[in-house]
């Protein structure tokens, strides 16, 4: 890793330096919070629905931001910006010449800038995408992991630090200690994490978060610590003869406790502060020797509102392990809402924010200003701007993904097992395409299948680790470690998992290094993973999701390790398409189509579900002829395709992935009563119902496969059946408006052998001749 330092000083004196970033401040404070009052109170709102926006939380931070902007930030750096942060990160791109005065009265508005940062839909630059809670404060981890693994393919050094500007309640996240006790992390030392302590939540203030407790488990994981308590001001009364006394009465005392002192007149300020303890007449000697001004300035200027002490803090950072700066806040710094325990969501009234702008010596009437090019001001800004400027990103290479390896897979299989085979066949067939894949696991790449795909291709690692069982002739794994690795493992964190995915999934947008991440994972836990994944793709991250093994397939697990509603996730999931192929061959297909779609403007994610239960490769019946192959090739890839075709259908049996040796048995024991029936094998429940809006006028599917897989002049009654809850295939009964029943799992599984578990669900070979024939009957 590049040694990083903190970028020169324009040449100008420090006090010039420091009042011009003064007065940018104070702009910045400005109009983060007009830009809430506009979209509340002047701009017009027909529905009268809440616009909403968090003046408060922003004024917490605007002194971060505007120290860390105008003097720390260079080019190659990022930052993941709070959620509720975004008229700041707003304000200071306008001061910058990122937006121009129409963005600052629209947001909230359709088309505006975003309540929360959006790299795909604001118009300013946005490195992360925020907005749920934890997942943005982790994002710069995972965004340093897959810059560097980037730079691994392009041959250049990782530069810049990745900076993460983080809600003290957000630290209440689950998911962010499992991410800090990941043992990647602690080589990165290009992180930074700057912790807006403010202490107060959405509706209170926090009685018992402690900087100390913070700053232990921080440092318990390994990261820097450092702590900015104080300001200037404050920090030369503690000089004083009684300021040791009085930090410590500052230091000790409850949250809530100095938040009141915060909204206290001076009188009582000076009656409430020195405290009842053994030290309280000597902070009271020390407050008589402070005029009343100066003494509400003191009280206010924690080590987060201080320009000098922020700037000391970052000249401290050593970039050899992460980074966190604690900075103490108040929650709306300079507004008349600070400090309150309701001030979360509140808005200025239309009085006080016209005696904000007297203050601040602003014109509410023209709210928009920026700072004339010749003014000190003016120059910083224009100096930041062409520092910041970013070279364009080059296009993405080149690598195109082949559709079919050519090969036919014979005897039983699984289509868990089929995915290591096509990645290790991906490596002699395309192995251009196959440097640039990697595999993500938490813990489960041997029960998974992929110990194949890892031995060949290694494990990534910050530096070379030695592989104590290499020579171990029992190991049938090799935990090979290097940094040329394309396989990563995270503990059992199904968060960090998708969370690493959308950001190795974002490295073709962010660096012109098109990556093809494949997350494999238990398909139980994908629910568990679902939010922070939706939100990798919101954010452009283009990932493959594995969800194995899946369904009550999994037979001797049973209870709530078997999967019932992630075949719906595909219906349902925007940017995504979703998979479940029956046989090794759709396996194949599926996998190399999802991978093409991926790494450029426009691309997709994709989920494949897949099981452990072996199938007969027979059933698949792909045809030699190559046009045929070809047309099935297509099917799979579309969404399904006709597996069996009887003469004279008097019933169709539509099924999808484990389910279709059942389906098939069905149909043999329907022809042997005679009601021959037609078996359709459904690869893609969302792309057939994408064809369907899409026949309908509604969309931009493929229709065509409808034609294929459900023509009309075979429009019979319809069985569908899967391995998950029956309503992910029952629209395909308004393909021809056909009767029809849907077969699946609606409740929680049970353990056994497979017969009786499908028993138990209503999909075993019984079920489905019984509902045929109540169907046609």
């Amino acid at each position: 890793m590049t040694p990083l330092t903190a970028p020169a000083p324009a040449a100008v004196s420090t006090d010039d330096r420091l009042s011009a970033l003064t007065r940018i401040e104070r702009r910045v404070l400005w109009l983060a919070t007009s830009m809430v009052h506009h979209a509340n109170r002047v701009r017009p709102n027909p529905s009268g629905l809440k616009v909403g926006g968090h003046q408060a939380s922003s004024a917490s931070i605007a002194t971060i931001m505007t120290a860390l902007w105008f003097e720390q930030l260079r080019p190659e750096d990022r930052v993941s910006v709070k959620p509720h942060a975004s008229p700041v990160l707003h304000a200071i791109n306008y001061l910058l010449g990122g937006l121009e005065d129409h963005h600052m009265t629209s947001l909230r508005q359709f088309g505006g800038v975003q309540s929360y940062p959006s790299r795909t839909k604001d118009a300013d630059v946005v490195d992360y995408s925020t907005g749920s809670v934890g997942i943005g404060a982790t994002a710069p981890i995972w965004g340093a992991i897959a810059r560097r693994y980037a730079s691994s393919l392009s041959g250049e050094s990782p530069r810049g630090r990745q900076y993460s500007l983080v809600g003290d309640a957000e630290l209440d996240e689950g998911a962010v200690w499992e991410a800090l006790l990941d043992p990647h992390v602690h080589d990165l030392g290009e992180i930074v994490w700057i912790v807006d302590l403010n202490r107060q939540s959405l509706d209170r203030v926090v009685p018992d978060i402690a900087a100390g407790k913070l700053e232990r488990m921080f440092a318990a994981v390994g990261w820097q610590v450092i702590t900015v308590a104080f300001g200037r001001r404050l920090e030369e009364l503690f000089s004083r003869e009684g300021g040791e006394a009085l930090r410590g009465r500052i230091l000790d005392m409850p949250n809530p406790e100095y938040q009141r002192l915060l909204r206290c007149p001076v009188d009582e300020l000076r009656r409430r502060l020195p405290g009842a303890g053994p030290d309280a007449a000597a902070i009271r000697a020390l407050l008589e020797g402070i005029d009343d001004a100066d003494l509400r300035a003191a009280i206010r200027n924690l080590g987060g509102h201080d320009l000098e002490a922020l700037r000391a803090a970052f000249a401290r950072i050593d970039d050899t392990r992460p980074t966190v700066i604690i900075a103490y806040t108040i929650k709306g710094n300079g507004l008349p809402t600070e400090g309150h325990p309701q001030n979360h969501s509140s808005l200025l009234t239309r009085d006080q924010y016209a005696e904000l702008a007297e203050r601040l010596g602003e014109d509410p009437a023209a709210p928009w200003r920026r700072f004339a090019a010749d003014t000190a001001e003016g120059v910083l800004c224009a100096q930041t701007a062409e520092r910041l400027r970013r070279p364009e990103v080059p296009a993405a290479a080149a690598h195109p993904v082949p559709v079919d390896f050519g090969r036919t897979p014979a005897g039983t299989g699984t289509t868990q097992a089929a995915l290591g085979r096509v990645l290790l066949d991906l490596t002699r067939s395309a192995p251009e395409v196959a440097r640039r894949v990697v595999t993500a696991s938490p813990d489960v790449s041997s029960s998974t299948n992929l110990a194949g795909w890892l031995n060949k291709v290694g494990v990534w690692s910050t530096d070379d680790r030695p592989d104590w069982f290499d020579d171990d002739g029992e190991t049938i794994m090799h935990w090979r470690e290097r940094p040329s690795g394309q396989h990563i493992e995270l503990g059992i964190a199904e968060v960090n998992l998708v969370s690493l995915l959308g950001e190795l999934g974002a490295t073709w947008s962010r660096w012109g290094q098109p990556l093809y991440p494949i997350g494999v994972l238990y398909d139980p836990f994908v629910e568990r993973a679902l939010e922070p994944w939706s939100y990798g793709i919101y954010a452009g991250g283009q990932s493959i999701l594995v969800g194995t093994p899946s369904g009550v397939s999994l037979a001797g697990e049973g209870g709530a390790h078997q999967s019932i509603k992630t075949p719906s996730i595909g219906l349902e999931q925007p940017g995504c398409t979703s998979y479940e192929p029956a046989f090794v061959q759709d396996v194949e297909w599926t996998l190399l189509a999802a991978m093409a779609q991926m790494g450029r403007p426009g691309g997709k994610s994709a989920y494949l579900r897949l099981s452990t239960k072996p199938v007969d490769q027979a059933l698949a019946a792909i045809p030699s002829d190559p046009a045929a192959r070809e047309r099935r090739r297509r099917q799979v890839v579309a969404g399904g395709f006709r597996l069996r075709s009887a003469d004279a259908p008097r019933v169709a049996i539509a099924a999808m992935g484990a389910m279709i040796p059942e389906a098939c048995a069905a149909a043999d024991r329907l022809e042997a009563l005679g009601c021959a029936a037609d078996v359709v094998c459904v690869t893609s429940p969302g792309l057939l119902f994408e064809a369907l809006r899409a026949r309908d006028g509604d969309g931009d599917g493929e229709s065509w496969i409808l034609e294929q897989l459900l023509p009309a002049d075979r429009a019979v009654p319809l069985v569908t059946v899967l391995d998950g809850h029956p309503h992910a295939l029952a629209f395909l009964a308004g393909v021809r408006g056909v009767p029809a029943r849907h077969l699946g799992v609606s409740r929680f599984g049970q353990a056994g052998d497979l017969e009786d578990v499908y028993r138990y669900h209503g999909i075993d070979v019984d079920s489905i001749v019984r509902t045929a024939l109540d169907l046609v009957d």
